[in-house]
């Protein structure tokens, strides 16, 4: 029988040898959310988690659903890093406070942490083996540097969005971006094509992200997303949330330029390939209560019957364009679960006139936040009317359920140009949002010819990604990939 001195010394060259994945997400919840989904995938393929919330959102987190929320597991931990932002900020997010402020505070806190994680006799953790890095918090490779450690980054949007962002530098240097004046807003100019980004196939400069659209050349966002682009070369790997068919040709021109890539989606199908504890399925990310009943309320409805509508966790909408969705759903005629954040509406609380409400009464559902997979998944729900966000874009394929695309900012824009013109799975509403459009494009998706080709166009997706998640597909290898990887990885260090 060993000692108890021997059986401590075992259970730390235990602990030793098991990799310790260091999980930061770029602080926007979509970005969280998809991070904590690999995050568990690593955990159930025997990883200690440690995912890094900014102080801001660990404090929404906690305020919306309890201190027991963010309690996590022995080897599923969670620490955060300071961000400076107001503790009494509001639901919607200053993006570009959060950004800068990821730039620009975070790194001597992120390295006095991974000290302190490293600490394992006192902390009772491995040692750190690699971080998991969003694409877009690039800070974590100066400190992966120092600890001798590889930074994977994790990319949760497109590869053709991604793309578009790591070829800002070169958009600039040819001085197509900063635009030359306003008027090259409106005046046809963001129709130009742009045809020599590798991979990236009938596209225009208004499909491309949309931080170029300034005249502004010390643009925060244009800045700060060029430097954050051309970060991409110096990662260890890249992790991205696709699937090889689905985006082959910008996957090949990247795979030529960049570190190794690593396709592993979507996500939400490949997490279910493997046997995720309870007690770890339960973490959740979510800023808002989920609203759960209105599940049951799509239990009421027929097969096939509700349009589900979700702009996402930062899409602001103005009060006129509110009311110009409103009259276009009512006047479809069809049923409607529609999801209105507080803050959905810029500087003030949504008001819908009470004429409305009597016309959708029995009908329209209106919710603050749900449980986004949940929803498409039922079978009641036959289409979205989306912002293309990638989360909301995978998840809807993943589910086979067509798409209304309106983009509202940065990546949104890519997706929905290869949602609707490469991949045949949506149709585009213009950005000037009017209700007779809202109407004609909801008919037509619910009951319409084009609706009905569509839907094939879909369920031939959802086929291809199916495939490419279960055992032996090209994201399920991928991903057991990643995992061999950040062993050999752990095994060196």
């Amino acid at each position: 029988m060993p000692t108890h001195r021997e059986t401590l010394e075992i259970e730390d060259t235990c602990m030793a040898l098991r990799p310790h994945a260091v999980c930061v997400p770029s602080p926007a919840q979509s970005h969280v959310h998809s991070m904590l989904k690999l995050a568990k995938l690593l955990h159930v393929n025997s990883f200690h988690i440690t995912f890094i919330h900014s102080e801001s959102n660990y404090n929404t987190i906690i305020k919306t659903y309890g201190v027991s929320s963010l309690k996590g597991l022995d080897d599923f931990c969670f620490e955060t890093v300071p961000d400076r932002l107001p503790p009494d900020k509001s639901v919607h997010q200053d993006i570009e406070s959060l950004v800068n402020s990821a730039q620009t505070t975070r790194v001597i806190p992120f390295r006095n942490l991974l000290i302190r994680l490293n600490d394992h006799p006192l902390s009772g953790v491995p040692p750190v083996s690699c971080i998991i890095s969003d694409s877009f918090c690039s800070y974590t490779l100066e400190v992966a540097k120092e600890f001798n450690i590889p930074d994977f980054f994790y990319c949760p949007i497109s590869a053709c969005g991604y793309m578009g962002f790591i070829h800002y530098k070169e958009l600039i240097d040819r001085g197509i971006t900063p635009l030359k004046s306003e008027s090259d807003l409106s005046n046809g100019y963001l129709d130009t094509p742009v045809e020599w980004i590798p991979g990236l196939k009938n596209i225009r400069m208004r499909d491309l992200p949309s931080f170029i659209r300034t005249t502004d050349p010390d643009d925060t966002y244009l800045n700060l997303l060029k430097r954050e682009g051309q970060k991409a070369f110096e990662a260890t790997a890249i992790i991205i949330n696709t699937f090889d068919e689905l985006e082959d040709e910008v996957l090949s021109a990247m795979a030529s330029m960049l570190p190794p890539l690593y396709t592993i989606g979507p996500l939400s199908l490949l997490y279910n390939q493997f046997p995720v504890s309870e007690a770890t399925s339960i973490i959740g990310s979510s800023f808002l209560k989920e609203d759960e009943d209105c599940l049951e309320w799509l239990d009421e409805k027929e097969s096939g019957s509700v349009l589900y509508v979700n702009f996402g966790s930062l899409v602001v909408v103005s009060n006129e364009q509110m009311i110009e969705f409103a009259w276009g759903l009512a006047n479809s005629k069809h049923d409607f679960l529609w999801i209105i954040r507080p803050d959905l509406v810029k500087g003030e609380a949504a008001v819908l006139p009470e004429e409305w409400l009597d016309k959708i009464k029995g009908r329209g559902l209106l919710a603050s936040w749900c449980p986004q997979e949940r929803v498409l998944s039922h079978p009641s729900v036959r289409g979205f009317l989306t912002h293309s966000g990638w989360n909301s874009t995978m998840e809807s394929m993943s589910a086979v359920k067509p798409m209304i695309c309106w983009p509202y900012f940065a990546d949104q824009q890519t997706n929905c140009r290869y949602v609707c013109n490469e991949w045949g799975i949506g149709m585009e509403l213009d950005s000037e949002v009017k209700r007779e459009q809202v109407e004609e494009l909801i008919v037509e998706l619910m009951d319409g010819e084009k609706g009905k080709e569509i839907k094939k166009k879909v369920v031939e997706w959802k086929e291809k990604a199916r495939r490419a998640t279960q055992e032996g597909g090209s994201s399920f290898m991928n991903f057991k990939r990643v995992v061999n990887d950040l062993l050999l990885c752990n095994n060196k260090h």
